[in-house]
């Protein structure tokens, strides 16, 4: 349900965007048929859109959380803006491309994107700041309260991430969240819990076995899911008394 409603925003976006570039006639489209200028503008957005939702979890994941923030952004912005400069040039110019014409509609493209990706990030941290801080004794039941009803009285075991979605793992099951792992990392800092992996989180509470295979340790879950350990993380895990 979740990411159906995730794909019915994105839908919704792309459409919006399409009719307000449309009738407002952007690179000159008003002198097109409006049913082809919606078609252009909404495939346009479509191609952005869906670049950016398949890029912008790799940017802004765990593995580059230590870059700063206007450095991703531009990464996003520039690599958005390929495929919908290629989407232009394809629509619109008569002579066959070069690098000149790429680089030209490029540049007016990535200006463009550099606006709407910056306005997002600042809109999630608003959204991060406007958010009030409860002092929560229990930061994992903090943490459970953006699951469905029937998995708050759970406990957590892990956290691993999906893309741009959390898989979270309780004693009841699992359940898709659309969250960064570093965001929950970062939540769950005052937790009884740790980071094992790039792509993992678990809370001791979660961890019922360690296993070794071929010299690596992997934490196994009450489910039987088995966690990998990955060498960065290893001296933590062994401090925290999770492997030997």
């Amino acid at each position: 349900m979740r990411i159906a409603n995730d794909v019915v925003q994105f839908c919704a976006i792309v459409i919006g965007l399409g009719l307000l570039f449309s009738w407002l006639g952007v690179y000159n489209t008003g002198r097109l048929p409006f049913y082809q200028s919606f078609i252009f503008w909404t495939s346009t957005m479509a191609v952005g859109a869906g670049t950016s939702v398949l890029i912008s979890p790799l940017v802004w994941g765990p593995r580059f959380e230590h870059i700063p923030a206007i450095f991703k952004i531009g990464a996003v912005s520039a690599i958005v803006s390929i495929p919908v400069t290629l989407t232009l040039i394809l629509f619109f110019s008569r002579q066959a491309m070069t690098l000149e014409i790429f680089l030209i509609q490029f540049s007016y493209v990535l200006v463009i994107s550099l606006i709407v990706t910056t306005g997002a990030y600042v809109k999630d941290a608003m959204e991060d700041r406007g958010a009030p801080e409860t002092e929560a004794s229990d930061p994992l039941a903090q943490f459970m309260e953006r699951l469905p009803m029937k998995y708050r009285s759970a406990e957590l075991h892990a956290i691993s991430s999906e893309d741009h979605y959390l898989r979270v793992h309780t004693s009841l099951g699992e359940e898709m969240i659309l969250m960064r792992l570093a965001d929950a990392v970062r939540e769950l800092a005052a937790a009884d819990g740790l980071q094992v992996h790039r792509s993992w989180w678990v809370a001791k509470q979660g961890v019922q076995d360690e296993k070794r295979i071929d010299g690596r340790s992997l934490l196994v879950l009450p489910s039987g899911t088995e966690v990998p350990v990955s060498r960065s993380f290893r001296a933590k895990a062994k401090e925290a008394g999770l492997i030997r």
